[in-house]
């Protein structure tokens, strides 16, 4: 069947108020910013209380179901025959059209109808529409039966102002809020599996993304940082267009590393990544900073680590998978495609200058105390790697 219609579901704008327009036509934006990369014209609209992506050309259905997919708030989407209101019983031979296209095995199924009545002038109430349609398509179709609680098939009508809906498929979408809805966000992005699938839970959340990456020529090759780029670009397919900066890290890892005790260089070096990320969040009006960061998965993720990082930073740092484990992160990683790029075998700087015993309980006087010893460079060190800030625009499209 030729659906010229998508119905879009959502479920926590459903329950924002005031605010529902708001969220709705963020919505209807990033429908539309998608599916200019889809062969075929579209119109999306929203119409009382829904939103409809409606076909004004022949187009690839698997394409669009495919971009559709990918759209945070969206909950669900459900192809819809829309047709002209011409009477109770063109509707029933509708229905019954509907039926027999999308179900053309007519192999036994249980179905229930589900008519709801927007438009109070149509001559047919809810509950008379349920009787007499079903039974409509119990007298047509053989292969049908009636199951009330738990049918194969749902089958939904929907009498609005100007059309009638009917569907009974739902495809699941990405869920979460709008992309732009919740502000904007600093990604710290390694070549690691975990904070690439971070920045695709908080971007769900409704944040544009702006990432960071730390690249320390020559300990980490150039193909460690293009596989960044491709991490970020895979990404971006869900979070829109990212612009990645990349920060040579060599001399300030060098410094921590010639001058500081050793089992401290892990958590130094968090904490120098955070004030050059924190401060080209500020200069990108960036509202927060993302890590990957899960509670004791390493030396520098246990409470007293993280408590000692956040320590130099002001903004708030969003770390949303701090009581996943490892296999829940990998899952996720999976699902979003960014798992096989993660585990390709090229190291990034969180990598290179490991400690055999990197302090695990850090205290915070102890470690600005070694920090003293950078003071003299410090200023020049930063300074010289934000001018030589490298800013790649990542789109899946490109």
């Amino acid at each position: 069947m030729k659906f010229s219609s998508f119905l879009i579901k959502y479920a926590e704008i459903a329950i924002k108020g005031g605010n529902r327009k708001y969220f709705e036509n963020a919505l209807v934006t990033q429908i539309r910013n998608t599916l200019k990369y889809v062969e075929g014209e579209f119109r999306v609209i929203r119409e009382n209380g829904r939103i409809y992506v409606n076909a004004l050309s022949d187009y690839d259905f698997e394409e669009v179901t495919k971009a559709l997919k990918t759209i945070f708030g969206i909950y669900a989407f459900c192809p819809v025959l829309r047709i002209e209101d011409h009477g109770f019983e063109d509707l029933e031979e509708q229905t019954a059209r509907y039926m027999e296209e999308m179900y053309p095995e007519k192999e036994p199924l249980t179905f229930k109808v589900e008519a709801r009545r927007a438009r109070k002038d149509f001559p047919v109430d809810s509950q008379t529409m349920n009787r007499e349609v079903g039974a409509y398509l119990l007298d047509r179709f053989s292969w049908l039966s009636v199951d009330v609680h738990d049918p194969d098939v749902l089958l939904r009508i929907e009498i609005r102002d100007e059309n009638i809906n009917i569907y009974s498929r739902e495809i699941k979408g990405q869920g979460g809020m709008p992309l732009g809805t919740a502000g904007k966000g600093m990604l710290l992005l390694s070549g690691g599996i975990d904070s690439p699938a971070a920045g695709y839970l908080m971007s769900k959340r409704g944040l544009f993304l702006d990432a960071v990456y730390f690249h320390a020529p020559p300990y980490t090759s150039e193909r460690a940082k293009q596989k960044v780029v491709d991490l970020a670009r895979i990404i971006s397919r869900y979070a829109g267009t990212i612009r990645l900066h990349v920060i040579n890290f060599t001399d300030i890892q060098m410094a921590i590393y010639e001058m500081c005790p050793h089992e401290e260089l892990t958590i130094i070096m968090r904490r120098y990544m955070m004030r050059i990320a924190e401060h080209i969040a500020r200069e990108n009006d960036c509202g927060c900073l993302i890590t990957g960061e899960s509670l004791g998965q390493v030396a520098s993720q246990t409470t007293d680590s993280l408590s000692c990082t956040n320590e130099v930073c002001t903004l708030p740092v969003f770390r949303p998978f701090i009581a996943f484990d490892k296999l829940e992160i990998i899952s996720i990683a999976e699902r979003i495609g960014t798992y096989e790029t993660s585990i390709l075998p090229y190291e990034d700087c969180c990598t290179i200058f490991v400690a055999k015993h990197p302090v695990t309980h850090p205290r915070s006087e102890k470690i600005k105390e070694s920090e003293e010893k950078l003071k003299d460079k410090e200023e020049a060190l930063i300074k010289e790697a934000l001018e030589n800030d490298e800013v790649l625009s990542i789109s899946w499209h490109d």
